[in-house]
């Protein structure tokens, strides 16, 4: 599992993803790429899964905080960010280091 990664979303999103050479599954809705990740949790260290699919799975999402592999990270998909990663990362990060250091 050494600093594999991957990413979680519809096609056209996560092609420049694939290009770049992270392993990409494409995921038309939340249920598949709920079984994606559950798939792929113990493989990848980092698994980076489009806002518009991350935002309906917050709930199942959140189980994955109390391991520390693999890290889920929303990303904006091809439609643009709706704020949720950012607003992750953030509180992520306040979490662990108890300040706001990159949004601040």
């Amino acid at each position: 599992m050494q600093g594999k990664m991957a990413i979680v979303g519809d096609g056209e999103s996560i092609t420049v993803f694939k290009a770049a050479g992270v392993s990409a599954f494409p995921a038309e809705d939340e249920a598949a790429a709920k079984e994606i990740i559950r798939k792929i949790a113990k493989e990848y260290k980092i698994i980076f899964i489009t806002e518009e699919l991350a935002v309906p799975l917050a709930q199942f999402l959140k189980r994955f905080d109390e391991e520390p592999y693999p890290v889920i990270l929303g990303v904006p998909s091809k439609n643009g960010s709706s704020g949720y990663a950012k607003d992750q990362l953030k509180s992520a990060m306040e979490r662990a280091l108890g300040v706001d250091i990159l949004f601040n």
